[in-house]
């Protein structure tokens, strides 16, 4: 995978634009935002958000996108 964003190789086949593979202007954004950002780039997107440092399995999906975040948004309080 590399990490410009972009598939490695050449020229895509029949003129169509190599596929994004990376996202990193959405760090730092609110995962909905993040969201829109790479659906936009890959519709068919299968987006999974789990906690920074959440266990993954090592199986590669295409389709698949994980937004990993660690950011409390509010004060945790009980009731």
């Amino acid at each position: 995978m590399s990490s410009g964003g972009k598939q490695d190789g050449g020229a895509a086949a029949g003129g169509e634009e190599e596929r994004k593979t990376s996202w990193p202007e959405v760090v730092g954004l609110p995962v909905e935002e993040a969201k829109k950002v790479i659906l936009k780039d890959m519709p068919d997107a299968d987006i999974v958000v789990l906690p920074a440092g959440s266990p993954v399995t090592q199986d590669f999906r295409p389709n698949r996108v994980r937004i990993f975040v660690d950011t409390v948004a509010s004060t945790p309080t009980i009731g």
